[in-house]
C-alpha cells in the first residue's frame, strides 16, 4: 500500500463526514494511488462511528471505548498497521488489544502514512502530490501541505521549533499592531509567506499534525507518537525525533488542505489551554534542559 490515511475523531461527526468525502474525491482523482483510510473514533457520543459505518463502508473503522487523545488514537492505528515503538512512547493505547481482522490490521505496513485531522478537507490531488514528493525526495521523512482556512485564505502550517521568544509571545502577546506584525514573524516561528507563494517545496522544522505525511521507514526509525502528550506538541516532538535520526521535513505548497482548526479542542477550551501549556513544558523539558523539568 502506498498510503494509509489515519483520521482520529472525537465528536466531530459532520466535519468528519466532510473530511472523508474530500478524501474519497481526492483518491478518485488519483486512481493509481494505492491507499486505504482508517478512522479511529475516540469514544464519540455524537454518532460518528455509526455515520462512518453507514456512509463509508470502505473505511476501516476502529471504534474505541475511551478517549486516547491524538497521540494514543493515532498510535493505535499505527500499531494495527504494523509499526512498533522505538522506546517508551506508548501509554494507554499500548494496553489495548489490536484487532485481529486483517482488513483492519494488514500484514505489510504501508510505504507512507498520513495523519489527517477530522476538521480538515483535502483539495484536489493533494494526496497524490504528497506521496509523489516523498517518493522523489529520499531525504524527506515527512511533509505537509499548504493549509488554508475555509474561506481560502492562507493558514500557517509549517513552523520552526519554538524557542524562548516564541514562548514569551504566546504567553504575553503584545497589544495592537505590534502583535499583528509579530504573529507572522520569525520570532513567532513562522516562515515567510513568500516561500509558500513561490510554489516550491521548502525545508521546515515541523508541520502541523492537521495534515502530516510520514515515510514508513522514518516511522520505523523514530518510533511512534509519544503518548505523554495527550494533545498538543506531539507532532512537534515526533518531528524533532525524525530530525535527530537524520530525516528532513518539508512544506509542499503544491498540495493544499483546508483546515477549520480546533474542532475537537474547542469543546473544552479551559482544559485544552492547560493541556497546551503542560505539553509545551514537557517538550521544553525534553529538549531544552533541566529548568523546565522543575516546572512540570
Amino acid at each position: 500500500m502506498d498510503l494509509a490515511i489515519i483520521v482520529v475523531s472525537y465528536n466531530t461527526r459532520e466535519l468528519l463526514r466532510a473530511c472523508l468525502d474530500s478524501v474519497r474525491a481526492s483518491l478518485a482523482a488519483s486512481p493509481a494511488l494505492d491507499a486505504g483510510v482508517w478512522v479511529v473514533d475516540n469514544a464519540s457520543a455524537d454518532g460518528s462511528a455509526a455515520m462512518v459505518r453507514e456512509m463509508f463502508p470502505n473505511v476501516r473503522l476502529i471504534a474505541l471505548n475511551e478517549n486516547l487523545g491524538f497521540s494514543g488514537g493515532n498510535n493505535f492505528a499505527l500499531r494495527a498497521l504494523g509499526f512498533r515503538p522505538a522506546g517508551r512512547e506508548l501509554g494507554r493505547s499500548g494496553h489495548l488489544p489490536l484487532p485481529d481482522d486483517p482488513w483492519l490490521a494488514p500484514h505489510q505496513p504501508p510505504r507512507h502514512v498520513l495523519l489527517l485531522n477530522s476538521d480538515a478537507e483535502v483539495r484536489g490531488d493533494a494526496l497524490a502530490r504528497l506521496v509523489a514528493f516523498l517518493d522523489e525526495t529520499p531525504r524527506a521523512g515527512a511533509c505537509g501541505p499548504q493549509l488554508v482556512y475555509p474561506d481560502g485564505c492562507f493558514q500557517h502550517g509549517a513552523f520552526r521549533f519554538p524557542g524562548l521568544a516564541q514562548t514569551a509571545l504566546d504567553l504575553f502577546p503584545p497589544p495592537g499592531r505590534l502583535n499583528t506584525a509579530l504573529m507572522d514573524s520569525r520570532l513567532n516561528g513562522r516562515y515567510p509567506r513568500r516561500l509558500n507563494n513561490a510554489g516550491q517545496a521548502f525545508p521546515v522544522d515541523f508541520v502541523l499534525g492537521a495534515s502530516l505525511t510520514v515515510r514508513g521507514w522514518a516511522i520505523e526509525q523514530a518510533g511512534l507518537l509519544d503518548e505523554s502528550y495527550f494533545m498538543y506538541c506531539e507532532e512537534m516532538d515526533w518531528q524533532q525525533r525524525l530530525a535527530r535520526t537524520g530525516w528532513e521535513v518539508y512544506c509542499v505548497p503544491a498540495a493544499q488542505v483546508m483546515h477549520h482548526g480546533g474542532a475537537s479542542t474547542s469543546q473544552f477550551r479551559a482544559a485544552m489551554f492547560t493541556e497546551l501549556w503542560h505539553s509545551r513544558l514537557r517538550y521544553f523539558a525534553r529538549y531544552h534542559g533541566p529548568l523546565t523539568n522543575r516546572l512540570l
